[in-house]
């Protein structure tokens, strides 16, 4: 390991992203399952010790240093002095690990921030739930996660994207994209426009979550997918939860809300196939029935009673988020073709209003 830092500080990064690297003391590998950062395993050839290393995307998160002090406090909330806490939680949650100067952040010649973690065999990353048993285990282990930090003080954790779930922050960025000059898009996009002005009734029950002391701030993930959590590939189990550079503060309809907006619907969000898109009844009771299973005790009354604005609350910012991109000229998501924005957009207005449908049939519940 002498020579980890001068590996670390040599312009490799490009190359490891494509293949391992052919370096005399570790061999790297691009872990390429991440959206957010670069995300490398390495192996110590001198004695096949194993390590995950991840370099902070300082676009998305411009503080580093609060993403890992906030990891560190939530590693340390779960392991005092290395000891599992008794809390409902898969706690075999990847280890930081220190550099050789005892930082858990290494800053290269590039300004680059980059940290390190223990790398846990036998993980499985999964992309697509692909039955209920699945979604109901997400939801599960997210709930879980929420219920193990009831006593903690959420005040001792950073904000490491301000309003990232604060829906009338993205509404007012909505309207602001709405004086742009790109016409034809402003044209194009004038129908989905009008189904985003006419549920701004979201923005304003979303306000009245912020501003009731019904509604509890909690710790939330925030990025509440099935591929933030690490499953057994022998047996299937959940291992852990992974990424928490969004854990913040936040209110119940974050991670419930994510779950089914990305495990509910037919159709993944990248889908052009609106008429394809409908709700899966039995994918979306697995998930509401998990995450109460575990969060029932917990929520309020007012949380239990408006228990299905959750999907709603975060499709609707989603779709408004894409459209946003969308009129502002594609500058936040990556897209690989110029109307893809659009096309996402679109796919979650679908979504949005098919839930409406189905919560209204099924629920008999009323907007």
């Amino acid at each position: 390991m002498s020579n980890f830092n001068v590996f670390m500080d040599l312009p490799i990064y490009q190359e490891a992203l494509e293949a391992s690297v052919n370096h005399p003391d570790l061999m790297v590998a691009s872990i390429n399952s991440g959206l957010i950062n670069q995300t490398f395993k390495v192996i110590v050839r001198a004695n096949g010790y194993k390590f995950i290393l991840q370099q902070i995307n300082d676009e998305v998160f411009a503080e580093p240093e609060m993403v890992q002090a906030n990891y560190k406090k939530i590693w340390e909330y779960l392991f005092y002095d290395g000891a599992p806490k008794n809390i409902p939680f898969p706690v075999t949650v990847p280890k930081p690990l220190n550099f050789m100067n005892d930082s858990m952040l290494f800053c290269d010649s590039h300004k680059k921030f980059w940290r390190k973690f223990e790398f846990i065999e036998r993980a499985n990353t999964i992309h697509t739930a692909t039955n209920c048993a699945q979604a109901k285990k997400v939801a599960q282990t997210f709930g879980c996660l929420t219920s193990s930090f009831e006593f903690f003080n959420t005040d001792n954790l950073n904000i490491t994207i301000p309003g990232f779930h604060d829906l009338s922050l993205r509404f007012r960025q909505f309207k602001k994209s709405l004086h742009t000059r790109k016409f034809e898009r402003l044209l194009k996009a004038s129908p989905a426009i009008d189904l985003l002005k006419k549920r701004e009734r979201y923005v304003s029950f979303y306000e009245v979550i912020t501003e009731s002391d019904q509604f509890e701030k909690r710790l939330m993930h925030h990025d509440a997918k099935i591929s933030n959590i690490l499953f057994d590939e022998d047996t299937g189990k959940v291992i852990c939860p992974v990424d928490f550079d969004t854990c913040m503060p936040g209110y119940y309809f974050s991670d419930l809300g994510d779950m089914i907006r990305s495990m509910a619907g037919s159709e993944a969000e990248s889908s052009a196939n609106y008429d394809e898109i409908y709700i899966r009844k039995d994918f979306y009771e697995a998930i509401l029935d998990g995450y109460l299973e575990v969060m029932k005790e917990l929520l309020t009354d007012a949380e239990k009673k408006y228990i299905h604005y959750a999907g709603l609350l975060i499709i609707y910012m989603q779709a408004m988020r894409f459209l946003t991109d969308y009129l502002n000229g594609d500058v936040y998501y990556k897209t690989a073709y110029p109307e893809q924005n659009f096309d996402r957009a679109m796919n979650q207005l679908t979504l949005l209003q098919n839930l409406e449908e189905f919560l209204s049939v099924n629920y008999n519940f009323k907007m």
